[in-house]
């Protein structure tokens, strides 16, 4: 999470906060949230940050798969 760019207080927010991942492959769940930046990652300026975060639900609870941040702006959000 960390070389991504990625808090836990992001991973949390996405999770309660966030709508579905379209992009999900059969089996597991995403969720995609955005927020905003307004500052540089690796030398160059963003103005917002796409966290999708992707897991699969078991008996034993949620196991997180991958957590991806993607830098810009102007993302897609959830049709309300």
């Amino acid at each position: 999470m960390h070389q991504r760019g990625i808090t836990l207080e992001e991973i949390e927010r996405v999770m309660n906060e966030g709508w579905e991942a379209p992009d999900a492959k059969p089996g597991t769940w995403g969720r995609v949230l955005v927020f905003p930046y307004g500052r540089e990652w690796e030398g160059q300026y963003f103005e917002e940050k796409e966290v999708r975060v992707y897991y699969k639900l078991t008996p034993e609870g949620i196991v997180l798969l991958t957590a991806i941040a993607r830098y810009g702006k102007g993302f897609l959000r959830r049709e309300e």
